[in-house]
């Protein structure tokens, strides 16, 4: 019986020790939940904008051994499309890849991130990072509990049912645009303005509710607009629409984190934005083949067009972002003097 003890006993002895590093392992895991508002898919296939989220949760994971691990809900599956910011203030949700327009009536300087005909490349877009306008951009957004990772812009068109190119064509159509001066600049032009998410364009389409819509090229080929729509203007050559789409992290999250777990997660952030400009290109031209292979209409915007929209935008949405936002100016300012 002696003889049995000793081994039942450092059975146990092995069991408690086995137990408490999982324990220990479990309490060093931090859980990353990140939600977004697009498709989801794989890091291979699907909307780039999943594809970076999955790949910057696996190449964290790898980098922190593990300390931090990552849920990913897309299709607003956790959070509501236009909750998503305020999830992330409130510390509901952990990270979001967002249009940061979509905050512009709760932070008006923001909405200078989809301010029609401002960014003419995604060159000059991501040369925003590190120059007064990125740095006061991230300071305002830190100031709100948020901290941008990594840099997205994306190019996009216009899906509709009838031909709309020039602003002369927008009169009496209604478009949705995404933001306050994005509207401004249709409705300088003689659009009928009807807003939703991105992820809900099909449906208003589809019902009629909108006959034509300004999103991402990415989107245009996730949502499957094609299907309810005739003709696109594509991005291939010139867009007005440049929006800023960042992947972004609650504040007090990154705070808790280690200054390695940091580290990583701004090294891994900064590390995807070559990718999402590849990926925003080959949307932009893909939109284009998508339509056409439908048996749909599709048009780049030449220079001259695009200097059409861009004169409606400054008499109208440049305007009013220079007079009714506080520093309205001064963040056209420092925002044109990027090149």
């Amino acid at each position: 019986m002696k003889f049995m003890i000793k081994p039942l006993v450092a059975g146990m002895a092995a069991a408690a020790i086995t137990f408490g590093f999982a324990n220990t392992a479990s309490a060093q895991t931090t859980t990353i939940k990140v939600s977004h508002q697009f498709p989801g898919g794989t890091e291979e296939k699907g909307d780039f904008r999943d594809r970076l989220v999955r790949k910057f949760a696996r190449q964290v994971a790898e980098k922190t051994n593990g300390s931090l691990k990552f849920e990913i809900y897309p299709g607003s599956s956790l959070v509501k499309t236009f909750a998503q910011f305020g999830a992330l203030q409130n510390g509901s949700v952990d990270m979001t890849l967002y249009p940061l327009a979509y905050e512009g009536g709760k932070i008006p300087q923001v909405n200078i991130t989809l301010m029609p005909g401002l960014i003419t490349s995604y060159e000059q877009g991501h040369r925003w990072k590190g120059q007064p306008i990125g740095n006061e951009l991230e300071k305002l957004l830190e100031s709100k509990g948020v901290k941008v990772v990594s840099w997205i812009w994306q190019a996009g068109g216009i899906a509709s049912k009838k031909k709309v190119v020039d602003p002369s064509e927008v009169k009496g159509v209604k478009i949705r645009g995404a933001s306050k001066h994005m509207d401004l600049m249709l409705k300088g032009a003689g659009g009928s303005i009807t807003n939703v998410p991105s992820n809900e364009v099909y449906s208003a389409m589809q019902t009629g509710v909108l006959d034509a819509a300004v999103t991402s090229s990415t989107s245009i080929i996730s949502f499957r607009l094609e299907e309810v729509g005739d003709h696109l203007t594509d991005a291939s050559q010139n867009s007005f629409w440049y929006m800023f789409e960042p992947l972004l992290m609650a504040k007090s999250t990154f705070d808790r984190l280690t200054p390695a777990q940091q580290k990583a997660v701004m090294e891994v952030g900064a590390s995807l934005e070559k990718f999402s400009i590849e990926e925003s290109k080959k949307d932009d031209q893909m939109a284009a083949e998508v339509w056409k292979k439908a048996g749909k209409k599709a048009y780049a915007m030449d220079d001259a067009t695009f200097a059409k929209w861009r004169a409606v935008a400054e008499k109208s949405a440049w305007k009013d972002f220079a007079e009714e936002v506080k520093d309205g100016q001064k963040w056209l300012d420092m925002a044109t003097a990027v090149k």
